[in-house]
């Protein structure tokens, strides 16, 4: 079961919708601890609308004092790590050191053609993330730094100033594979599962421990988080309606049904159903649970919002 103090934050997952120092500022009203949102550079073809999330969040942090932002993810390795680096610490500086700096490699189906867009091998993504992090974290605390690795040389560069939080923004490392619970265990801050069962989620924690206890490495004040799909009405029905159509739809398969996804993979219900569910992945051991709202237009996501803030995280928060 999860020891430290539960946060839960929102994500905004509302298609075609930008008006994100509006959606930061609703959810630090609310109560919500955390913002944040994914990205692509080219998301299919045709392409879905899609934005970039340090330019995203940086918006978020001006409209508001208080609400942590994160990149939830940034694709690391369509970016060169200098850049990057100088990126994140642009944005946890103007925020006040406000940053949780997400990261993935981007594992949906068809993303080669954004990694084409941008010249990169898909097939190096994971190794070439690898390598990133531990560079991006010297040029976060370093001056003079030189790095001659398998994809990126470069010598004497030192960037300043350095992050606004030390040593660094923490890091949150997402996925749903081995390779990518090692990356946390190893250079990350947290992990930051999705589209997990509360069972997986117990066994990729105690995958993530094992790794870390393999290194060698304290995971003390680790961050364990999840990207959880979320639909919630006073009407049940209603809202498992969403989730089937939102997810359960498009991961059925033969053997099981959309339903049956459903229910396993989102939080999805009444109120008193959504405090169960969350309180299962609690036990599973998440304590930072940001929620994406299934819902197809900004009012629909804001009343879910706010029926989740008023009678949920007051279950869970003191």
């Amino acid at each position: 079961m999860a020891g430290g103090k539960i946060t839960f934050g929102v994500n905004l997952t509302v298609e075609d919708y930008w008006d994100v120092p509006e959606f930061a500022r609703r959810a630090e009203d609310m109560g919500y601890g955390r913002v944040t949102m994914g990205e692509h550079i080219m998301d299919g073809n045709p392409p879905r609308p899609t934005l970039l999330n340090l330019p995203a969040m940086a918006a978020a942090a001006g409209a508001t004092r208080n609400i942590r932002i994160m990149t939830g993810i940034v694709i690391v390795p369509l970016y060169h790590p200098v850049t990057l680096a100088k990126l994140v610490t642009s944005v946890d500086q103007v925020s006040g050191g406000r940053l949780d700096f997400g990261t993935g490699i981007s594992g949906q189906r068809g993303t080669k053609i954004e990694f084409d867009a941008v010249g990169v091998d898909v097939h190096t993504r994971g190794r070439r993330t690898d390598e990133m992090l531990e560079v991006i974290k010297r040029l976060w605390s370093e001056e003079h730094v030189s790095h001659h690795g398998r994809f990126f040389d470069f010598d004497d560069v030192t960037l300043k100033p350095f992050p606004a939080q030390k040593p660094n923004p923490p890091i949150w490392v997402s996925g749903r594979s081995d390779a990518a619970m090692r990356r946390a265990a190893l250079v990350g801050d947290g992990w930051y599962p999705y589209l997990f069962t509360a069972r997986r989620i117990k066994a990729s924690n105690k995958m993530v421990r094992q790794f870390a206890a393999e290194a060698g490495r304290d995971l003390a004040g680790f961050h364990w988080g999840l990207n959880q799909p979320t639909a919630i009405s006073a009407d049940a029905d209603e809202a498992m309606k969403l989730a089937v159509s939102n997810v359960g739809e498009r991961y059925v398969t033969p053997e099981r049904s959309a339903e049956d996804i459903a229910k396993a993979l989102c939080i999805a219900g009444s109120p008193e159903d959504c405090i169960r569910a969350v309180e299962a992945r609690i036990e599973a051991g998440a304590e930072h649970i940001n929620l994406g709202f299934l819902a197809a237009d900004p009012d629909a996501f804001y009343r879910q919002m706010e029926m989740f803030a008023a009678h949920v995280m007051p279950q869970f928060q003191g």
